[in-house]
């Protein structure tokens, strides 16, 4: 039969430190999403537009939804953002969750919107050219 693991009161302690942590970095992105959400919204579609991951009629209309995809985003629960972004969550080993969300927003959302015309690139070559934008705008 195989031995029962308890952790101790330290290996509690530590592992609580750790996720509560975590949650406190996640809330933190969220926040700072909420202050800049037409800056953030604006780049990062420029951004998949300059680096042809989209191909769009209207511009506008995809920095529109990206907006609104971080609106929406500042205003979910956590199990909304989790399901969101659960078929994506092993692309890259410590995801942010507002480069993430935005990612599956896209990915799943935005590639049946009428003025997006394909997508094209990897999941991991868009996550990396919308976390390049998050982390320039983001503090």
């Amino acid at each position: 039969m195989g031995k029962v693991f308890r952790p101790s009161n330290r290996e509690s302690s530590i592992l609580s430190k750790i996720e509560s942590s975590k949650e406190h970095a996640r809330r933190r992105a969220i926040l700072s999403a909420r202050e800049h959400t037409e800056a953030l919204g604006s780049a990062i579609a420029m951004k998949l537009v300059e680096n042809q991951l989209v191909e769009t009629t209207n511009k506008n209309s995809l920095e529109e939804q990206l907006v609104k995809c971080l609106d929406d985003l500042c205003h979910a629960d956590d199990f909304d953002i989790d399901y969101m972004v659960s078929p994506y969550r092993q692309l890259v080993q410590n995801p942010n969750v507002v480069s993430l969300y935005v990612t599956a927003f896209l990915l799943e959302k935005l590639i049946n919107h009428k003025s997006v015309v394909d997508i094209f690139g990897s999941d991991t070559e868009i996550y990396g050219c919308i976390h390049q934008q998050v982390n320039r705008i983001l503090p």
